[in-house]
């Protein structure tokens, strides 16, 4: 993880002391589509080819990508583009182009223990030393196949994302974990994915919850320790009401 050393002043009880801090880098990206400026991108610069196939199919512009290239600030992506949707600008941060969303169709279950294992999962030590980075983590058929920390928590999503696109992965068999909020905007990343399950160590909002509810996603919200929350499809989890 690229971090950037700062020289501040620490103030704890009252006592200021000179520190070096470690800070998160972030930097500006550009995305092209075959060729077309699509977006412009704030992220951490790491995993950048899994960021560009990531995005263009967690918000629907394609379903699958045919390359994915990285130049300098440039994501260059070749893929066949369905209609493009209204962009806008989402609570996450980042630019989403609005459309219907799909219906998720998958018989995968997963049990309270699975979700406090993959909810652990949910850390780095990039995030421990910075407290500025958001972390997702990808697990596909009961075991973990991708990680992902950015200053964006949408971005995170959409590397992993990017990696089971990448990686030909089911994902009708794939869970997400974030740290990050689940707004309408990012439930529609996991549903445009494919992404029967989100687990999420924050909230979600009404709009979120009823996308959720919408595109058949089960939605585990306050993930933390020995609770959560499950808001739509509880089917998915084995036992639960048992």
């Amino acid at each position: 993880m690229d971090l950037y050393k700062c020289r501040c002043i620490q103030v704890r009880g009252g006592k200021a002391n000179e520190i070096v801090d470690e800070v998160c880098a972030e930097r500006r990206y550009r995305l092209q589509v075959n060729g077309m400026p699509v977006t412009g991108m704030v992220a951490s610069a790491e995993q950048l080819e899994e960021l560009g196939a990531g995005f263009v199919v967690a918000e629907g512009l394609a379903g699958h990508v045919e390359g994915v290239e990285v130049q300098d600030r440039e994501i260059r992506v070749t893929a066949a583009l369905r209609p493009r949707g209204e962009e806008v600008v989402g609570s996450s941060g980042g630019a989403s182009f609005l459309r219907p969303l799909p219906r998720v169709t998958s018989d995968l279950q997963v049990g309270v223990d699975d979700i406090y294992r993959m909810t652990a999962a949910i850390e780095s030590d990039d995030w421990r030393r910075t407290g500025g980075l958001h972390c997702s983590v990808l697990f596909c058929g009961g075991e973990l196949v991708a990680k992902a920390c950015d200053v964006g928590r949408h971005n995170t999503v959409d590397k992993v994302i990017g990696r089971a696109v990448l990686g030909g992965l089911d994902r009708s068999r794939c869970v997400i974990g974030c740290t990050g909020r689940q707004p309408v905007g990012m439930v529609a990343k996991a549903a445009h994915a494919g992404i029967p399950i989100v687990i999420s160590r924050a909230a979600s909002t009404d709009r979120g919850i009823a996308a959720a509810e919408e595109a058949g996603i089960t939605l585990i919200c306050f993930s933390r320790g020995d609770r959560f929350t499950v808001y739509t499809h509880p089917e998915r989890v084995a036992g639960l009401m048992e």
